[in-house]
């Protein structure tokens, strides 16, 4: 099997790992090398120097354990991405996909209700336009729990996959990895619980006939 270059575009530290943990691991198991960029990082006075280190900490350990091949943290301030001015954004979204050249993009949906969210989608979308060489062939949009179920229907797209990744072999490896953000986790019912992710699975892999999957909506793809 050819390798393929992935490249995961996550908002926040941990959004990689909630949408398409259990893939990640499969993906880099089998020999494709998956990137990571993380849009963010929380400052002062709403994060402390301490969590803000805490949570790259984990990212770091998380990543290590699924197998990614290379993470990249742009350090531009979460939850206050609508402050820059979009160019910027673009920028340096456009700036990783050049530089990494992958064969398939992987961003959060656009009807997500965290803004960070929908900013990154956005420039996303510009980033992979295919007006320069080396532009991705296959773009798809994960789901992140906590957030992409959390839209409004009526106001902004729903989320309707129509593109599936067994994780039956890898599912374990995606529990673990978001277990190792201690900053993250919750007990449940809470959405963001070990128990509520392996729920998920199960239900996507269910609508396909897996015992686990992730889901993701097709963008674009280029044969």
């Amino acid at each position: 099997m050819r390798p393929v270059t992935k490249l995961v575009l996550a908002p926040h530290a941990d959004d990689e790992v909630l949408g398409l943990g259990g893939s990640i691991a499969r993906w880099a198991r089998e020999g494709h090398p998956v990137h990571v960029v993380v849009a963010t990082r929380g400052y002062p006075p709403v994060w402390s120097p301490d969590e803000e280190a805490a949570c790259r900490a984990e990212a770091l350990e998380a990543h290590a354990r699924l197998g990614v091949a290379s993470a990249r943290f742009l350090d531009l301030p979460a939850a206050e991405l609508d402050t820059l001015m979009h160019r910027e954004l673009n920028r340096h979204l456009l700036d990783a996909v050049r530089r990494l050249a992958p064969e398939e993009l992987y961003l959060p949906f656009l009807g997500d209700l965290h803004r960070d969210h929908q900013l990154v989608a956005q420039s996303a979308l510009v980033a992979a336009r295919p007006s320069h060489s080396g532009y991705p062939r296959r773009l798809y949009a994960y789901e992140t729990l906590s957030e992409t179920n959390w839209n409004a229907p009526s106001l902004t797209p729903g989320f309707i996959p129509n593109h599936f990744v067994d994780i039956s072999g890898t599912l374990e490896e995606k529990l673990g990895a978001f277990a190792a953000f201690r900053s993250q986790v919750k007990a449940p019912p809470h959405e963001r619980s070990l128990e509520a992710l392996r729920a998920l699975a199960v239900l996507r892999g269910a609508t396909v006939g897996l015992a686990a999957a992730e889901a993701f909506v097709t963008i674009r793809t280029v044969a």
